[in-house]
C-alpha cells in the first residue's frame, strides 16, 4: 500500500492550487486540489486524506464551517487542518482555532513555509511516544483515560472523546506536567515544537476548546486552571499505568 501522506487541497484559485499541488508533489507528496467544499468532502468519500490545506474563503460553504463540518465527523474529527487566511486578518485565524484548524497560514504565503508548517503539522500528528516517555502507558486524571500508544481519550463514563491533534497535544502537555504552572511560550513548545509560530492567542484557543470537552463546567474550570500573569495549572493528579 502507498504510504506516502496524502494532501488535500482546498482552494478555489486554480492557480494557487496547481502551484501549490506542483511544488508539495515535487517534494514527495500526493496532491489533490479542489475548488470548494462539495469537492472537499466528495475527495474525502473516496480516498484516505493525510493533512487538508483548507483556504477560508471558498465559494458556497466557506472554511470555517468546513472545518465545523470536519472535526464533528468521526472519520475526519482528527485530520490536521492547516487554515488558510487573508493577510492581516486576526480575528479570523482565532475561530479558525476555534473551529478546530491545527495551523493557518496567512495569504500571499511562500510554498517554503507551507511545506514547513505541512512538515510539522504532519509530524505532531504521527509522532509516536519517546522511549522513556510515556510509551505504552494509559495516563489517568479525575476518571479520565487517555491512551498514548492509541491516542485515544475517554471519559469517566468510557466514552470516546474525539480530539484534534493539536487537543491531544495540548492535553499530552498537561498531564506529563500536572499542578505545575505552564507558560504560553512552555505550552506552545511542548505542544507544536521549536517550529511554531508566536501567535499569542493560539494556546489561549486550544485550552478553550480542550476546556469544553473535558471540564464538567468549561465556564468555571476546575481541571485547566488559569494563572494570572503566568499561564494555565493542570491541577489533577496524574497516574500512569502500563
Amino acid at each position: 500500500m502507498d504510504r506516502t501522506p496524502h494532501l488535500l487541497v482546498v482552494d478555489d484559485d486554480r492557480e494557487i492550487r496547481s502551484l501549490v499541488a506542483q511544488f508539495l508533489t515535487r517534494h514527495g507528496y500526493r496532491v489533490t486540489g479542489v475548488k470548494d467544499g462539495a469537492e472537499m468532502m466528495r475527495a474525502l468519500e473516496t480516498a484516505r486524506v493525510d493533512l487538508i490545506v483548507l483556504d477560508l474563503m471558498l465559494p458556497g460553504e466557506d472554511g470555517l464551517s468546513l472545518c465545523r463540518r470536519l472535526r464533528a465527523t468521526p472519520d475526519t474529527a482528527q485530520t490536521p487542518v492547516i487554515m488558510l487566511t487573508a493577510m492581516g486578518e486576526e480575528t479570523d485565524r482565532i475561530v479558525g482555532l476555534e473551529m478546530g484548524a491545527d495551523d493557518y497560514l496567512a495569504k500571499p504565503f511562500s510554498p517554503r513555509e507551507l511545506l514547513a508548517r505541512i512538515k510539522a503539522v504532519l509530524r505532531r500528528a504521527t509522532a509516536q511516544p519517546v522511549a522513556g516517555g510515556a510509551t505504552g502507558k494509559t495516563l489517568q486524571f479525575e476518571g479520565w483515560s487517555l491512551d498514548v500508544a492509541k491516542r485515544e481519550l475517554r471519559s469517566p463514563d468510557g466514552v470516546l472523546v474525539q480530539l484534534s491533534a493539536g487537543e491531544y497535544d495540548l492535553l499530552v502537555a498537561f498531564v506529563e506536567h500536572p499542578q505545575r504552572v505552564l507558560t504560553r511560550d512552555q505550552l506552545l513548545d511542548l505542544a507544536r515544537g521549536r517550529s511554531a509560530v508566536p501567535f499569542d492567542r493560539s494556546i489561549d484557543v486550544q485550552v478553550s476548546r480542550l476546556r469544553r470537552k473535558i471540564e464538567p463546567d468549561p465556564a468555571d474550570p476546575t481541571l485547566i486552571k488559569t494563572v494570572r500573569g503566568g499561564g494555565y495549572l493542570f491541577t489533577p493528579a496524574v497516574v500512569a499505568s502500563p
